[in-house]
């Protein structure tokens, strides 16, 4: 038998274009229908069900019964079936993922549903993307499941949820400046780290301050408590936030809740609350300071520092 011919792109974008009109009255081209057919068996046959596993793959106490063809679709997952010995017909992987906690075993069953199917897409949630970016970023490969992932996360932060994301934020390594714009890529997520700091700098700096109505004066028609309850949440929020992050926010011009005056008391007021929470104990001493004159031309005139404290020197009479 002569071996089928290759149909041509051009050829193949033709055949996309000509419908196939179906009994329900909507009209579909036929290798989608077919496609489509092929997708969900893949799925249900295939990762859920694992018929005809040639592959065991297991992660976080669990055992997946999985296809090389299909695993092979992921960098990661390639490089360890190349590395592992097949034995019986059938081939054992191990994922350690010690060093990756941000890898939920949630998220990395959507990971592995997503090399079979993308319906895994309809599986994310605001509550478990982080742990599927972390998974799709580990396996390679997953542009759009990673994309799809992140812009959930991303949606995610907000007045509720920013105390979880400062204190995720708190374990990616920083730039040795404090700036948020330079940060090494030893994160699982990889470029998304640096992504999701900057959009957690941006809530805090132009988001919060806009809701809670911090960045307008408040009037003395506006009622009683009014600004001074945004104020307070503004204040809370900042006493949490990582010192590299709060200097650069407190020091940014998109930082906008009045005057340089009111930024300075809000800071100091800011770094009072800190002396009680995630500044205490840790052998630092934060202060700012106000430098007139020197706030339109590019820079801030409120600035934070922090020194070491001096340890108390013991003297030991004889």
């Amino acid at each position: 038998m002569p071996p089928q011919p290759e149909l041509s792109y051009d050829a193949a974008h033709h055949e996309s274009s000509n419908s196939f009109a179906v009994p329900n009255g909507y009209s579909q081209a036929p290798y989608q229908m077919h496609n489509e057919e092929i997708v969900h068996h893949l799925y249900h046959a295939g990762f859920q069900t694992g018929n005809y596993a040639d592959t065991i793959l297991h992660v976080h106490q669990n055992s997946y019964r999985l296809h090389a063809i299909i695993l092979s679709r992921s960098p990661f997952l390639a490089h360890l079936m190349s590395t592992s010995p097949q034995a019986g017909g059938q081939r054992a992987i191990f994922v350690h993922l010690d060093h990756d906690p941000e890898v939920t075993q949630e998220g990395f069953a959507i990971a592995l549903g997503y090399l079979y199917s993308s319906v895994s897409l309809s599986l994310i949630r605001p509550e478990n993307a982080r742990g599927v970016l972390a998974a799709g970023c580990l396996l390679g490969g997953m542009d759009d499941l990673c994309g799809y992932s992140y812009e959930a996360c991303r949606q995610s932060i907000n007045v509720e949820t920013i105390t979880e994301w400062l204190e995720f934020i708190d374990t990616i390594p920083s730039s040795s400046d404090g700036s948020p714009n330079l940060i090494p890529m030893t994160s699982v997520f990889g470029q998304y780290a640096q992504r999701l700091r900057d959009d957690v700098f941006h809530f805090l700096v132009v988001t919060l301050p806009t809701v809670l109505e911090v960045h307008s004066p408040v009037s003395s028609e506006s009622g009683p408590s009014q600004g001074p309850s945004g104020r307070d949440t503004l204040l809370r929020v900042f006493s949490l936030v990582p010192f590299d992050l709060f200097k650069a926010a407190v020091e940014s011009p998109t930082f906008q809740i009045g005057s340089d005056q009111a930024r300075f008391k809000f800071a100091k007021d800011a770094i009072e609350q800190r002396k009680k929470g995630i500044a205490r104990g840790q052998g630092a001493e934060e202060t700012v300071v106000l430098a007139f004159g020197g706030g339109h031309l590019g820079g801030s005139a409120v600035h934070v520092t922090r020194k070491m404290r001096k340890r108390p020197l013991w003297k030991v009479n004889s």
